[in-house]
């Protein structure tokens, strides 16, 4: 399948699903119109003379990938779509040599998801009750996950449309992450950095890594895309951690945009769904390896032949 028709059999899907709803936004849903908005007001500076072939394998926090688009932090609803849609999500991102990340609720199959081979990183939530978080923070690294996740934009829960999720939780202190961090031997991820307030707390707190996201539009509305925050962000963390993104990305085109804003991966949510809903295990595959071609496509076009090659440069603004 193209990616085209995954997207149009994916979507389809949800249509008369009553889970569907878990693929809605915020309240008056502006972070889906801005996402779009956003990543459209970029066209790309061709300089194609001289092209080589590009290459879009990475090495990030020590995994090696064969390409630098991965998966969003979620659970739900992949669950719903296929009894084991989980171990099917694993499988097709193994094929196309990315990575796995699992959100909450944790997978109970977590270990058996790490056993298929795929790197898998994995997040926990700011629990109000700091116990059972850091309970489930042992409750993942038992599994032999490759990175941890901390949601530090949960810290009020979340909400789909006027309904609201995820009650238990209270904002991580800069403290709490420095703590965790120094607990941990794997790398730690903050996940849900808008700011560069908070990307050099995070920097400072010794974190890993950072991710540039609106969580997929399920906490506050009128959140800014993170592409409208990235240059401050990546500019005030000075290579102090690695930084990703994820929002709305939908193609090559979108990833490439992701990539010459400083990030060194670019995570995709909805679209993992509509990779599964259309075709299991193949769809997620056969959705990765269509944007990564895309990707590769591009790089060629805009001269830069490696994903860390890729520069702010070659983007015009419309």
């Amino acid at each position: 399948m193209q990616l085209t028709e995954i997207y149009t059999r994916g979507k389809a899907f949800f249509e008369d699903k009553e889970f569907g709803s878990l693929l809605n936004y915020v309240e008056t849903g502006f972070v889906s119109r801005n996402d779009r908005h956003i990543l459209d007001r970029f066209t790309f500076r061709q300089c194609c003379i001289d092209a080589g072939e590009s290459d879009t394998d990475c090495r990030v926090l020590g995994v090696e990938l064969a390409t630098p688009v991965i998966m969003s932090s979620m659970t739900m609803p992949i669950p719903a779509i296929a009894a084991d849609g989980l171990m099917q999500v694993a499988e097709g991102l193994k094929i196309a040599g990315s990575l796995m990340w699992t959100g909450t609720p944790i997978p109970a199959n977590l270990d058996q998801l790490v056993a298929t081979g795929v790197p898998v990183a994995a997040n926990v939530k700011p629990l109000s009750d700091r116990a059972k978080m850091h309970a489930d923070i042992e409750r993942i690294l038992a599994a032999g996950v490759t990175w941890l996740g901390l949601e530090v934009d949960a810290g009020v829960g979340t909400k789909i449309a006027d309904r609201e999720m995820g009650f238990e939780c209270k904002p991580l202190s800069s403290e709490e992450i420095s703590r965790i961090k120094e607990s941990v031997a794997i790398p730690v991820i903050c996940k849900g950095v808008l700011s560069k307030e908070d990307a050099i707390k995070c920097a400072d707190a010794g974190v890993d890594a950072i991710v540039v996201s609106s969580h997929g539009g399920h906490t506050l509305d009128y959140l800014p895309h993170p592409l409208q925050v990235m240059d401050e962000i990546v500019n005030s963390v000075d290579d102090r951690v690695t930084v990703f993104v994820d929002g709305g990305f939908r193609r090559g085109s979108d990833v490439l945009k992701g990539l010459a804003f400083g990030a060194s991966l670019v995570g995709l949510g909805r679209p993992i769904l509509y990779g599964l809903a259309a075709g299991g295990k193949e769809g997620v595959a056969g959705l990765m390896e269509g944007i990564t071609r895309e990707l590769s496509r591009l790089m060629t076009m805009v001269g830069a032949l490696r994903t860390d090659a890729v520069r702010r440069g070659i983007l015009i603004s419309r």
